[in-house]
């Protein structure tokens, strides 16, 4: 073997700087680190494995801070997936990451490829995936640019989906003016695990084979990880190479040629070949086994001739794992591949010394102490603010009296104008691509319930085609706006309605995994931002006890625009959270399910009217603020989480106990929009209405009827269970008030002492509901 040659490069150093989104420090670092300057193979590598998206240079220190074990956690961070224990022999593995960048030059290949990445991580652990969800952020659909970009994503989305057999059952959809240019696609997957161990990805035995499996290796996705970890700009439409081509029929055959691989017990380390490509594969592997690995691109299967060790080990091609196998079991691990139509072969073998060796024609290409890529990385250190940006503080200083006394609309135009905001709008539009029902599992269907909710089935041997009394539930939350205005109340608040959302299907929250979306963190606002949002996460987590298990940090989401000014997106800290369901026969949904069933509201009651207001409710920061005044301004709600906790504790007991017969959320919108949402609901059935009676004379009719504040769940309790029900809110000391009854009547009826505030048939508010996404979208007909 000759050794590659260590000499000065041969290559400009600043434009491979520019090209790897590296620093002259960094540059110095690296050469420090080596004892010489990087070849340029090398200086790749640590470009991909030193930014953000792999390394978490910038909000490494505040991820720290997270609360990351608990009774119920078997893997946090630090895994491809984080790995929950739910009993009687099941385990759940769940992550979510996000594909943004690649997403706004190539809407369908990134969205499709964010799908497939996820997959990898779930079943790289061994675990089987069950349920997909999604996280998406768009600019506004009133311009042509926005309504491409969700075409395409969503078609992505759905393409991958739906080939690869997994169900799309749920997820979230946003609009703001902040992501024209800079959509956010989160991806989250769950999966069950199939083998006794857990699958790592630490590399174990020195001299053990390495196995390169599944799709062959070419020029696309080139520096994806650098790529995304910086902002984007008109010239971002020149790197679609940056953007994996995916093939879903191809991650079909891996998923079940690795679960077959895995329950061999042949395997005793696997990695996802997802962001960097090799280079990340072959350092985590080497530097979380405290070994080295040393591999030789002539063996990697490719799908072009003439690659350079630069184009190999910076290459995002997808359907591609590794894995450190027991000598001699190799060629049996291969043939199982062969067989499922994928590419396998020994590329490599584990060494002593922590170091990745890269051969190519007989030669050195790269040799990189394992640690200084993947372990002892950089830390871009930031000054925090010792108080909010003075743009942030004048929003805090707006109050509700600034409101006009006369306002030029009624309570129901008022309605009607949040319903077809495509916020809160029917996201029909969009879950009627995806295949829900494949693996025949999905318990509650995509707009049915405040939550997703899929089957547990008993494990192979145990009946596995019995009938599961359990279940899992899933959901994807982020109030952005609240977020934007006050990043720690707002990224309590996305914990607290997730955790929220899980107990109105009757399930318990477990633990999280956050996709971090923030724009740039080198200015002092961006990192105050992302600092806020990361305390908000890890106090309320630490609240309501779940665990963070691990995510995904996506930074510099912001686009220049012509005029060399940056717009950064609004700080998007997107919860993932997963739920035990004891019995699925206690699920419930959003929709009445029966006239004359009572209607409450637990948690922070309606006002009166009397000084001070309630702090935890409030018009800042609402959508009615922003849609029929025009203005997102205010210091969102104050966040109870003692409060929280207590009413979703009572609200799951008095599902188990069957006393509810319905439960949804306040959310945006606040009362008048939710009780909307459970008559619109009961349209898929048997439509029933409500009429409410709000008993406060003296409080701002806006503040009662579209306050938004946490803590708050509109229940419906049938008339046999009223005297239990009762009861229990006795015992359980949980505020709540009965705001009126479910009606045959097929409107929406509020009252106040005894006058019609807001009254409209339920074909009106379905018709706005499920029309505004559509006719944005330029269908005029109604989306089935």
């Amino acid at each position: 073997m000759v050794a590659a040659s260590f000499e000065a490069p041969a290559y400009s150093v600043p434009d491979a700087l520019k090209k790897e989104n590296l620093s002259q420090a960094d540059y110095d670092e690296i050469c420090r680190r080596l004892g010489r300057a990087p070849n340029r193979a090398e200086l790749g590598m640590f470009g991909v494995m030193w930014s953000e998206h792999c390394c978490y240079r910038n909000s490494r220190p505040l991820l720290q801070g997270f609360p990351t074990t608990g009774p119920r956690i078997l893997v946090g961070p630090g895994e491809n997936a984080g790995v929950v224990d739910l009993g009687e022999g099941q385990r759940l593995a769940f992550k979510i990451e996000s594909h943004n960048h690649p997403s706004a030059v190539e809407p369908f290949q990134g969205a499709a490829t964010g799908v497939g990445g996820i997959l990898r991580d779930i079943f790289t652990m061994g675990a089987r995936p069950i349920a997909l969800l999604n996280a998406l952020r768009f600019g506004p659909l009133e311009d042509e640019r926005n309504v491409g970009l969700m075409e395409g994503v969503v078609a992505g989305i759905a393409h991958y989906g739906n080939c690869v057999g997994v169900p799309t059952v749920g997820g979230e959809v946003a609009f703001d003016p902040s992501y024209s240019g800079n959509p956010l696609v989160n991806a989250m997957a769950l999966g069950l695990m199939e083998t006794e161990e857990i699958v790592c990805s630490g590399a174990e035995g020195v001299g053990y084979p390495v196995v390169y499996v599944g799709s062959t290796t070419g020029r696309d996705g080139m520096g994806g990880a650098s790529f995304a970890s910086a902002e984007l700009t008109e010239a971002s439409l020149d790197d679609r190479p940056a953007v994996q081509v995916g093939d879903p029929f191809l991650e079909k055959g891996l998923i079940e040629a690795c679960l077959e691989a895995f329950q061999s017990g042949d395997v005793v380390a696997a990695q996802d070949m997802g962001a960097a490509g090799l280079t990340c594969s072959c350092s985590e592997m080497a530097a979380k086994g405290g070994l080295g690995i040393e591999l030789d691109l002539d063996r990697v299967p490719a799908r072009e001739a003439g690659m350079t060790a630069y184009e190999f080990l910076l290459s995002e091609s997808q359907e591609r794992m590794l894995f450190v196998v027991k000598p001699g079991t190799e060629q049996a691990l291969m043939a199982r591949f062969t067989r499922w139509g994928l590419q396998a072969a020994v590329v490599g073998r584990v060494l002593e010394d922590n170091i990745v060796r890269v051969l190519q024609h007989g030669q050195v290409a790269a040799e990189v102490p394992a640690s200084a890529l993947a372990d002892d990385t950089p830390i871009n250190h930031h000054t925090l603010l010792s108080e909010p940006p003075a743009e942030i503080q004048a929003h805090w200083r707006w109050s509700e009296t600034q409101l006009p006394a006369e306002l030029p609309f009624s309570w129901d135009g008022a309605l009607l104008a949040l319903l077809d905001d495509p916020t809160i709008a029917s996201k029909r539009w969009v879950y009627r691509q995806y295949d829900h029902q494949v693996q025949a599992n999905t318990v509650v269907p995509p707009g049915g319930a405040d939550a997703a909710v899929v089957r547990l089935r008993p494990q192979q041997g145990e009946g596995a085609m019995a009938a599961a009394s359990r279940g899992v539930a899933a959901v994807v939350d982020c109030p952005n706006r609240w977020v934007s205005l006050d990043p720690e109340r707002g990224a309590m608040a996305a914990v607290a309605e997730a955790a929220r959302n899980l107990s109105c299907v009757g399930a318990e929250p477990l633990a999280v995994t956050d996709n971090l979306n923030f724009p740039s963190p080198e200015t002092p606002t961006g990192y105050w931002q992302l600092a806020m949002a990361c305390r908000g996460l890890s106090a309320a987590c630490s609240a309501l006890d779940t665990p963070v298990t691990g995510g995904n940090v996506s930074l510099y989401n912001e686009t220049r625009l012509p005029d060399g000014r940056m717009q950064p997106i609004h700080p998007t800290p997107v919860v993932g959270m997963v739920g035990l369901v004891h019995n699925l026969e206690h699920v419930r949904g959003q929709a009445w399910r029966q006239a004359g069933d009572a209607i409450w509201l637990l948690g922070v009651p309606l006002e009166t009217g009397e000084a001070p207001a309630d702090p935890r409710l409030s018009l800042a920061g609402s959508s009615y603020l922003e849609l029929l005044h025009g203005a997102v301004t205010g210091r969102p709600p104050e966040i109870d989480l003692v409060l929280e906790r207590s009413v979703q504790v009572f609200l799951r007991q008095a599902i188990g106990q069957g006393l509810v017969a319905s439960a949804h959320d306040l959310s945006d919108g606040g009362l008048a929009v939710a009780a909307a949402e459970c008559c619109i609901a009961t349209m898929a059935l048997i439509p029933l209405g409500a009429e409410l009676e709000i008993t406060a004379s003296s409080a701002r009719l806006d503040r009662l009827l579209f306050a938004e504040g946490g803590a708050r769940i509109l229940v419906s309790v049938p008339a046999d269970q009223d005297a239990a029900w009762q009861q229990a809110l006795a015992l359980a000391a949980v505020p709540a008030e009965r705001l009126g009854a479910v009606t045959a009547a097929t409107s929406l009826v509020i009252r106040q002492a005894g006058q019609p505030l807001l009254e409209q048939s339920l074909a009106a508010l379905e018709a706005c509901y499920e029309q505004a996404i559509p006719r944005r979208m330029g269908e005029g007909a109604r989306a089935e």
